[in-house]
């Protein structure tokens, strides 16, 4: 995958590799140890079922970045 600056990804739609809209990418997580990015924090679309997902306190959806597929204009991530 092409490098891609964390600037122009805040704000992006996530989209389900089933094509479900599942909402706005809010921030990334990232191991301080390692300095791998961890998770994607979603703001979650009012209409997508979370109950297959874990979410922080705020009830933004934890995607772990492995399972990113593609970045272009919106992001898509396997489900």
């Amino acid at each position: 995958m092409a490098d891609i600056l964390a600037e122009n990804l805040s704000g992006k739609a996530v989209t389900g590799s089933d094509g479900a809209e599942l909402g706005m990418l809010y921030n990334i997580t990232m191991d301080i140890e390692s300095g791998r990015l961890a998770d994607l924090l979603i703001d979650p679309n009012e209409h997508i079922d979370t109950s297959g997902y874990e979410t922080n306190e705020q009830g933004h959806l934890r995607v772990p970045v492995s399972r990113v597929q593609a970045v272009k204009d919106h992001m898509i991530v396997e489900r």
